[in-house]
């Protein structure tokens, strides 16, 4: 099993949960987050007086799966989310030991 964590911008979640969807995964958790990097952040303006923002908001989403799914789930993400310019995220892709599902007890793949 892994567990796939992408950072991605916040504009590309709904798409991207409707492409998930489409392949069947259902099961995901999204944090809001803030992060910099290659994007370097930018500058926004309130009432006319300019403010460097160097932290800019970001979503990340959380997937266990089984090993077979992981390529096919990247791509999807990668699919969706890739517009060309800095800033369209991070794709993290880790082993998972064990999961259990609390409710049942079952553990392994019947329980992601």
């Amino acid at each position: 099993m892994k567990k796939i964590e992408a950072v991605i911008r916040p504009t590309k979640l709904e798409p991207l949960k409707e492409a998930l969807d489409a392949i069947d995964v259902r099961g995901m958790t999204v944090y809001e987050v803030m992060g910099r990097g290659m994007q370097k952040g930018q500058t926004q303006y309130y009432r006319g007086q300019a403010h460097f923002k160097d932290l800019l908001e970001k979503m990340k989403i959380e997937i266990v799966c089984a090993d077979e799914r992981v390529d096919k789930i990247i791509g999807t993400i990668i699919e969706v989310c890739k517009t060309g310019k800095a800033g369209d995220g991070k794709i993290f892709i880790y082993p998972v030991e064990k999961i259990i599902r609390i409710r049942t007890g079952e553990s392994g793949d019947p329980a992601i």
